[in-house]
């Protein structure tokens, strides 16, 4: 199904989901109820006509740098962690493709029978054909974050903004969970991230969205309709990081 005209101040983004987002109230592996809530609330994004790629973190099954590693080499931890980037990823498709959404998984880890091997013309034809794109096993090398291979792919397949679900509404001076006297930001610089040391995404990723000037855009993913909001930069959703504050 082709998208409507977007009437979104954004044309093409990158969505960033943490593998957490798919756990819903278990402690580990995929909920595939979530997994659909999830592909609904894309759906609707997708339906402003919007180009969405979108990479999926593998941190409710493994991470490299997690306890569950233990004493593992590292490289071979994360590769085990890409692995479980590409197992969301076909989770995902699957919930997408049943709310009638076509999507594509591509990987850059060479698995031919779940996924098309990630090459940058591709990946932006499928969004030109109104296809979501799912990135899967982050950028195909371990000591890389997802965070790290949301922005190179991002700018590989020159998105307007990266848009980070998490499950606070923005970026804070710290954990709102943690401390009640956090304060919000509606807007912050990359710079101000960096020497505040600010968990948005991981100090390479940030760098990265600086230099080439890509904004990100932090939201709530568990709020329904905050990923159509996010892409429409509605007033009041999340916290923008940018360059310069406007």
């Amino acid at each position: 199904m082709q998208p409507t005209q977007s009437t979104s101040a954004y044309h093409r983004v990158l969505l960033k989901l943490s593998g957490e987002a798919l756990l819903g109230e278990q402690s580990f592996g995929i909920d595939v109820n979530v997994a659909r809530s999830v592909a609904e609330e894309i759906k609707e994004a997708h339906q402003l006509g919007i180009q969405i790629a979108v990479v999926v973190g593998g941190g409710n099954i493994f991470r490299g740098v997690s306890a569950s590693a233990g004493n593992m080499d590292r490289a071979s931890a994360d590769y085990i962690g890409m692995l479980a980037t590409v197992m969301n990823a076909v989770v995902l498709q699957d919930a997408l493709e049943k709310v009638g959404i076509q999507t594509r998984v591509l990987s850059a880890i060479d698995i031919p029978q779940l996924a098309e091997p990630f090459i940058r013309r591709r990946a932006i034809r499928h969004l030109e054909k109104g296809r979501i794109v799912i990135l899967a096993a982050g950028t195909g090398n371990p000591f890389f974050s997802t965070d790290s291979a949301a922005a190179l792919r991002a700018l590989e397949i020159k998105a307007d903004a990266i848009l980070k679900g998490t499950k606070v509404d923005g970026v804070y001076s710290a954990d709102p969970v943690k401390d009640p006297t956090a304060t919000r930001f509606d807007c912050i610089t990359f710079q101000e991230v960096l020497e505040k040391n600010l968990r948005v995404m991981d100090a390479s990723a940030i760098s990265m969205c600086r230099d080439n000037n890509l904004p990100i855009v932090v939201f709530n993913m568990r709020t329904p309709g905050n990923i159509a909001l996010a892409v429409t930069k509605a007033a009041g959703i999340g916290t923008l990081v940018c360059l310069e504050k406007p």
